[in-house]
């Protein structure tokens, strides 16, 4: 969920349509209004996700010497078993 929710009216989104653009990349969540009527709402896009071939590309690319053997993922596996509480994103803010 959006840190900032701004409200507008049509006529402001269609005004300055890169500003309001530049509003919603730094996590702005924007709801356009007709008579204080909700019609849009824009937000930033979910994060982009790497996949783990294209890190593995970019490690290489990069001349990383990291192997993957057959316990690379225990360690983060374990981590995740210690703390299954829910996350709690307010102590992120």
């Amino acid at each position: 969920m959006a840190k900032n929710v701004v409200h507008i009216s049509e006529a402001e989104a269609a005004g300055d349509f890169a500003s309001l653009m530049a509003r919603v990349r730094s996590g702005t969540e924007v709801v356009i209004e007709d008579n204080a009527r909700p019609v849009a709402v824009m937000r930033p896009a979910e994060p982009y996700v790497r996949l783990l071939s294209e890190s593995l590309r970019l490690a290489r690319e990069h001349g990383s010497t990291a192997t993957l053997d057959e316990d690379f993922a225990k360690d983060p596996e374990a981590a995740i078993e210690r703390h299954r509480e829910p996350l709690n994103l307010a102590v992120w803010d």
